[in-house]
């Protein structure tokens, strides 16, 4: 996108976000992990329960989304901008997962995505801005803390929910892969005081999209 009219670069970045946002993310055309796993049986707490979770988690594919499009925005290498968008992509199948296994729950996600988009974007950019070693070190550290953050979930869905747990599995998976291709890039260690922070911004994003 560098070098590119700043119009273009406004109406590419319009466009992701109402596709993020709006349920229209186009993803990369993998498969379905849930696809091979049977419905439970759930009784309402544990549905709810469980759509509880499957909402923060599409929520934070919501803000990733908008996180790395602020981060390639801004990337000054081409390199870095082209992982980003690679790792934007398959970001869009866990927004296109999530939003799926909440609709076989009978639930729909966080009224509240248009703003973690647009906070997200925000802190996107300033880390692009920052430099390219600090833009993967802020990814790497998202990556990390996300990844920690989809574990607690496998720990707290219903046992018996095979479909949730096979999304979130995968999910998982993807966000360490995603961490260790910003490593090998060059990320820059982040101060620990930032790393608290992104942890306290997240608490309270999860704890927010759990219910609304």
């Amino acid at each position: 996108m560098a070098g590119g009219h700043p119009l273009d670069a406004m109406i590419i970045n319009l466009d992701r976000a109402l596709r993020a946002v709006g349920g229209a993310a186009r993803g990369t055309g993998r498969g379905y992990p849930a696809g091979g796993s049977v419905e439970a049986d759930l009784d309402d707490t544990s549905r709810r329960h469980a759509a509880g979770l499957m909402r923060v988690n599409h929520a934070g594919e919501v803000a990733a989304q908008a996180l790395y499009h602020g981060q390639s925005l801004t990337a000054r290498s081409p390199r870095v901008r082209r992982d980003l968008e690679r790792a934007a992509a398959e970001e869009e199948d866990h927004l296109l997962w999530c939003r799926r296994r909440l609709e076989e729950l009978g639930s729909g996600p966080s009224l509240l995505d248009p703003l973690w988009y647009a906070g997200s974007f925000a802190l996107g950019a300033v880390a692009g801005l920052a430099g390219d070693r600090v833009n993967l070190g802020f990814l790497a550290e998202t990556e990390r803390q996300v990844e920690a953050h989809l574990e607690g979930h496998l720990d707290r869905l219903p046992a018996d929910d095979a479909r949730s747990r096979a999304v979130v599995a995968q999910m998982q998976r993807d966000e360490a892969e995603h961490a260790r291709m910003a490593e090998r890039g060059g990320a820059a260690a982040l101060p620990r005081p930032l790393k608290r922070l992104m942890g306290l911004a997240s608490k309270v994003m999860t704890g927010t999209a759990y219910v609304i």
